[in-house]
């Protein structure tokens, strides 16, 4: 079943017009159409294209371009056959296509699947190529100011600390709703080139957590596609460091999806692109994300030349400073990513050491990479039979999740008891299983 016309129904909110009153138009537009709501309706719910002899998307493109008082083309209605466009959409079609996702999301559609090979890499390609976005600058009904912007970065900031006390399930809402009734608004008033670059930046970086919250609740489609569009937006603000870092997180989803080529290919166009522009931090990151996945494919030569620039750069990093978004990259991150590819490897010994060294400095990072750290460290002593120490360790992970609603917290916990559970006989391990059993029952989404 296709996905749902997402840039039909908002452009029809936004005209003003319902379902019934497209088919009266498009019936007194030419007598012989017979349309009725359920017509419209349906060519929403199953991006349906309607095949009368006469233009039909033609004419709706008329209509609602009318009501709007601008011109509309068969992409901005989502009625092209085959969905891909030769040339990429300007800005105001990027602004519309974001407002209808983000719409979308608020009103709970889901989107069906994700999109993979050149359909994954070809908006990295746009986003590391020309042309750039040469003005920005936009005519609307009212100016925006500085306080404008700093609203928008305030939420976002206020949004993240709010992921990683409880989880993106419950915070993703908040930010969707922030992106439609405050970022929409925004981007279709009045400004400048320079401050409409300052505007894509702070929207961006909200567009970006819409992903990570989905990404964090199941979500992986909706995930993509908000980073995506953080993305574009990446592009539109001209700010380099912050487009390495939407790919960045795309990567960590293509990860996460066992796409492992494409998490090489998103590394690469992320350092390629940003050269000397991003931190040591996104740097490190980087270069641990590609470690991580060829590690996953068995790839030790090569995945051990991106851990080790991940370890030197990860001694660079300052402690203040750095864009707000990597602020994730915090004293042992770097660690616990390394220790993971080495497990993956087989390098048991050395990869114990990294997540001790990572655990050693959990105390200064947040809850949820707390959790990730124990749970790390804990699945490296359980492959190594030091069954007491694992289950004590993954006790402190147990801690630290309760009271999260997140997706990506609830296979971490999975993860460790799936691996514990042959140990069930012992009883460290017996008691840590009792104890984690409320915490295993699928997530709602």
């Amino acid at each position: 079943m296709a996905e749902a016309n997402i840039l039909l129904d908002a452009l029809l909110e936004r005209a003003g017009l319902s379902h019934a009153g497209l088919a009266k138009q498009l019936n007194t537009f030419d007598g012989r159409l017979r349309y009725d709501h359920a017509s419209v309706a349906r060519w929403i719910r199953d991006h349906a294209i309607p095949r009368d002899p006469v233009p039909v998307p033609v004419m709706i493109c008329r209509i609602v371009g009318g009501r709007l008082g601008i011109p509309l083309t068969l992409a901005d209605i989502g009625m092209t056959r085959n969905g891909d466009y030769a040339d990429p959409p300007g800005l105001p079609q990027v602004v519309d296509r974001a407002a209808a996702l983000w719409r979308s999301d608020q009103k709970g559609h889901t989107r069906r699947s994700t999109v993979n090979g050149s359909q994954a890499i070809a908006p990295v390609w746009e986003w590391e190529n020309p042309p750039e976005d040469e003005d920005v600058s936009h005519l609307g009904h009212r100016r925006i100011d500085p306080t404008d912007i700093a609203g928008l970065r305030n939420a976002r900031a206020r949004y993240q600390e709010m992921y990683r006390r409880v989880g993106g399930v419950p915070v993703k809402a908040r930010v969707v709703a922030t992106l439609t009734a405050q970022a929409t608004p925004l981007l279709r008033a009045s400004y400048d080139n320079a401050r409409g670059r300052e505007l894509y930046r702070a929207v961006g970086g909200l567009a970006a957590l819409a992903g990570v919250c989905a990404y964090d609740a199941d979500q992986q489609p909706l995930a993509q596609r908000h980073l995506l569009t953080a993305l574009r937006l990446a592009k539109a603000s001209g700010d380099r460091a912050f487009g390495a870092y939407v790919v960045a997180l795309m990567a960590n989803q293509a990860l996460y999806l066992d796409e492992h080529r494409l998490v090489v290919q998103y590394a690469q166009a992320a350092l390629r692109a940003a050269g000397t522009t991003i931190s040591p931090a996104l740097t490190a990151d980087l270069h641990a994300l590609a470690g991580k996945a060829y590690a996953r494919m068995g790839d030790a030569t090569g995945s051990h030349p991106h851990l080790r620039h991940a370890e030197t750069l990860a001694g660079r990093i300052p402690h203040a400073g750095s864009p707000v978004e990597v602020s994730y990259v915090q004293p042992g991150l770097v660690e616990t990513q390394i220790a993971e590819a080495l497990r993956r490897l087989g390098d048991l010994t050395a990869a114990q050491t990294y997540a001790e060294e990572s655990v050693r400095t959990s105390t200064i990072t947040h809850l949820r990479g707390q959790a990730h750290r124990y749970a790390g460290l804990s699945l490296i002593l359980t492959a190594r039979g030091d069954l007491d120490r694992s289950a004590h360790t993954a006790a402190h992970m147990l801690d630290r999740v309760t009271g999260m609603e997140s997706g990506r917290l609830h296979d971490r916990v999975t993860q460790v008891i799936t691996a514990l559970r042959p140990h069930a006989a012992h009883p460290a391990v017996a008691d840590l299983l009792d104890r984690a059993h409320p915490h295993l029952p699928p997530m709602g989404t």
